[in-house]
């Protein structure tokens, strides 16, 4: 393993460092990382032991459904791609994180090598995507039951200054809650994704449609191009918004989605979906006794004072009237990236949830209780809105519960 007075050296360097300033949780981990790496050389910490001992989890921890180790191994992962592409570039010891393990590893820069030497006088795309600038490449998750909406924005390699200018220039127009809320998926030179969710059925619209069951279905012919209302007026909208910020978007439905499109950065009905970090704090739950059997709630993972620990939409017999909806800016798997959750227990929630963000008063209520500035940086955040229903119509809001993730 080399000197360890040299290696704890670089780690303390690390955990001081501007990329790490404020994180304190990542700071634990890398501690705990970089002690198991220098007494148990080659030997990687379990995920179980990460979540007890390093973020307090209790001891009936599941990996399977929780991935907080996982999302907070990708983001320490891109804190240190950000310090060595900056204030690390000349650093003599690389402290390496690769993807599919919890093991550090400790290398010594070769000679003639680092931001001095011999450095080119343009960046590849490669380095460019390790850039240090916060840029968001997002995920838009707009679903009904466990689908998902879903725009992904790729790499961001223009210059933040020339494209905020640009924005503010060409989209004066425009409320300033919309340059504050979006600007993450505006900077860059490709359009951002729109995925929409379509579950797959068995039948024909002619004799009847229902949801697919493995179990009963091996062999039935599967339609997985139908979705409902609410995603079709959640893609016009978001195309509406995108319009007057002048930014084209680009639509896929979620059954074609993949990992490859994310970048390898949600409820999801679309399985190449599910390996994206979803939210923690208010989780979607399918109800399997009782009136509601079948529907969906959002569970309150962590009540505060006067809020209850579910929100339930109408019962599944009466007419709607009633929903929950989900909006939360999450991490990605790589942490240059993001996702911005819009979902509804029903489709009419998902329609309500998208509304919510392109709507001025709406938008405006959010970065208020966010305290975001005018000039101010979106952080990761979980939402509950109420949405009132009218004959199928998403007719009033209200901001119901709020937390913020720390950074």
């Amino acid at each position: 393993m080399g000197d360890k007075a040299h290696y704890r050296g670089q780690i303390e360097k690390l955990l001081n460092s501007h990329a790490l300033h404020g994180s304190e949780s990542l700071c634990k981990l890398l501690r705990y990382l970089a002690d198991h790496a220098l007494e148990h050389p080659g030997a990687s910490p379990k995920e179980y032991q990460i979540a007890t001992e390093v973020f307090g989890r209790p001891s009936d921890f599941d990996p399977h459904l929780d991935s907080m180790v996982r999302v907070q191994a990708g983001r320490l992962r891109g804190k240190l791609a950000e310090y060595y592409a900056s204030e690390g570039a000349d650093d003599q010891v690389l402290v390496d994180f690769p993807r599919g393990t919890y093991a550090l590893s400790f290398h010594e820069r070769p000679a003639g090598t680092g931001r001095n030497h011999g450095a080119a006088p343009h960046e590849s795309s490669s380095d460019a995507s390790q850039s240090p600038r916060k840029w968001f490449a997002g995920v838009i998750l707009l679903s009904v039951v466990l689908s998902a909406v879903v725009a992904v924005a790729t790499d961001r390699f223009l210059n933040r200054r020339t494209a905020e200018a640009r924005l503010s220039s060409d989209t004066s127009d425009m409320p300033l809650a919309f340059h504050v809320f979006w600007k993450g998926f505006l900077t860059g030179p490709q359009e951002p994704w729109v995925i929409f969710s379509n579950a797959a059925f068995v039948g024909r619209p002619y004799v009847g449609m229902r949801y697919y069951n493995r179990a009963k279905d091996s062999g039935a012919a599967i339609l997985d191009h139908y979705t409902g209302v609410g995603e079709v007026l959640a893609v016009h909208a978001l195309d509406g918004v995108f319009g007057k910020l002048h930014q084209q978007i680009r639509v896929k439905r979620g059954s074609l989605f993949s990992l490859d499109d994310a970048k390898n950065d949600s409820p999801s009905e679309n399985l190449t979906l599910l390996e994206l970090p979803n939210t923690q704090k208010f989780i979607f739950k399918q109800i399997t006794s009782g009136p509601r059997t079948g529907t969906m709630e959002i569970i309150n993972s962590h009540p505060e004072s006067g809020e209850p620990k579910e929100f339930l939409p109408s019962l599944p017999d009466e007419t709607l009237t009633e929903d929950y909806s989900i909006i939360a800016l999450k991490r990605g798997l790589n942490p240059a990236h993001s996702e911005l959750i819009l979902a509804g227990a029903t489709t009419i929630g998902t329609q309500a949830a998208v509304e919510y963000v392109c709507q001025q008063a709406s938008l405006e209520e959010l970065l208020l209780r966010l305290s975001v500035s005018n000039s101010g940086e979106l952080k990761p955040f979980e939402a509950v809105i109420r949405v009132r229903v009218a004959r199928g119509v998403p007719v009033g809001t209200e901001l119901v519960a709020l937390r913020k993730e720390p950074t």
